[in-house]
């Protein structure tokens, strides 16, 4: 009743004028306002911004990624030359071990010889070792023999 005691005592053209206005706002409480187009002007002004914004970062990134291949390319070539030359020093490995090969092969029989001599050296040292032994049973004898 308070409230209807209230509206009757404000006058009726403020009355109305409040109906227009809606409820006394809060100024915790945000309004929102009608979107308004900009100007033409600043349309185009604004699409000519972003097209030269947008055709700068693409310029970047082509030459990015053309820097890139630029780079890799760089990169293979320079694996190419690295894999040449470990060609061409396997090719001399190679070279040199048929050489080896074949200077061993010349070695060979003279290889087989040194071990043939090696054997009878053995065998001689042997039988020196028995003749000593047995020139010494002999001189033991003689000397028995002797004081007889």
């Amino acid at each position: 009743m308070a409230a209807a005691a209230a509206a009757a005592a404000v006058p009726p053209e403020e009355a109305s004028e409040a109906r227009r206005q809606g409820p006394k706002q809060d100024p915790a409480v945000e309004t929102a306002e009608e979107a308004t187009e900009p100007a033409e002007a600043d349309i185009n002004e604004l699409c000519k911004d972003m097209f030269n914004k947008m055709a700068i970062y693409l310029t970047g990134e082509l030459t990015a990624t053309s820097e890139d291949y630029k780079l890799l390319e760089n990169m293979n070539k320079l694996t190419s030359l690295k894999y040449l030359e470990m060609k061409d020093i396997a090719i001399n490995i190679s070279r040199n071990l048929k050489d080896l090969n074949q200077k061993y092969a010349g070695l060979q029989p003279y290889l087989e010889q040194i071990n043939l001599i090696e054997e009878q050296v053995a065998a001689l040292e042997q039988a020196a070792y028995k003749l000593d032994a047995y020139s010494k049973k002999l001189e033991a004898k003689y000397k028995k023999l002797e004081k007889r």
